[in-house]
């Protein structure tokens, strides 16, 4: 059976085509420009896989925050994102006009979280954790097989967290500073240093320890809240300079001091299996979800 999904990012967005079982069909990606421009694109590439091959449901991974509550009048609508035009951009109401198929949507983490457990390293959990470090820091949190749900998705990349001794950075990001986005993010390594410089950062440089340790702490406020049973570190950061992967792990036990003992069975901190298609064939995993 196929399935559409959509992965709506901050500099491009990636329409896929796949079966149940993972098996991609086809891709496009489109790049992010203006909500209308971008929705118009993605549109076009849906309706032409509609008419040439047919699909079941849709599947939509977006960058936030948005608007996941299917109960609420503005789901689907970006809510307040820095990214220029697209605060309250509807989504799920521009793509379902045309497309007429069952939507499931949620943020783009947590997609990609979803589809490392159907097709990658969280198969078989029902507990299971996606952080990616790039640009920004976003948490895919997946309780019970289920994305946590209040009045809002969770934004655990912009928790604070007890600083590395002696990093007096005051952060990048624009809403919380040193938050862990704004800590441990590619925005902020360029940030500190200047993008030439990051190009260049060897696995000895100093600066890594204040990235190691951030997320460390993050992922020590993750175990302490949900204790997945899986934690996936991907992301641009991690997957140019993946030896921050047991760093992270080894600082993770240290800081938990005991307390709790981590799963045996494999590295705890581990790397996506998927790679760079988590989040494309997350969203195929809610299009199935959609079906149901």
């Amino acid at each position: 059976m196929l399935n559409a999904g959509v992965e709506l990012g901050g500099t491009k967005c990636v329409a896929i085509l796949a079966r149940d079982t993972g098996e991609i069909v086809a891709r496009d990606t489109v790049p992010t420009s203006s909500p209308e421009e971008t929705l118009g694109d993605l549109e076009r590439i849906l309706l032409e896989w509609k008419r040439q091959h047919g699909f079941e449901a849709l599947g939509i991974g977006s960058f936030g925050p948005i608007d996941v509550d299917p109960a609420s009048a503005t789901w689907g609508r970006v809510l307040q994102t820095p990214k220029p035009g697209w605060p309250g951009a509807d989504i799920v109401r521009r793509l379902r006009e045309k497309i007429e198929v069952p939507i499931a949507l949620d943020t783009d983490v947590n997609a990609a979280a979803f589809g490392e457990m159907r097709w990658g390293s969280g198969r078989g959990f029902v507990d299971f954790a996606y952080v990616t470090v790039g640009t920004g820091v976003g948490v895919g949190l997946i309780v019970n097989g289920h994305a946590p749900r209040g009045f809002a998705h969770c934004e655990l990349g912009h928790i604070r967290v007890s600083r590395l001794a002696g990093d007096d950075f005051p952060g990048s990001c624009p809403y919380h500073g040193d938050c862990v986005e704004g800590l441990a993010a590619g925005s902020s390594l360029v940030a500190r240093l200047g993008a030439e410089q990051v190009k260049g950062l060897t696995p000895d440089d100093p600066l890594w320890d204040s990235v190691v340790w951030t997320l460390a702490q993050l992922c020590h406020a993750i175990v302490c809240a949900a204790a997945p049973q899986r934690i996936a570190l991907g992301g641009g950061v991690l997957d140019n300079h993946p030896y921050l992967r047991p760093r992270v792990q080894a600082t993770l036990v240290e800081s938990l001091g005991g307390f709790l003992e981590l799963p045996s069975g494999g590295d705890y901190v581990c790397a996506p299996t998927l790679g760079k298609d988590a989040g494309p064939l997350g969203t195929i995993a809610l299009a199935m979800s959609a079906r149901s």
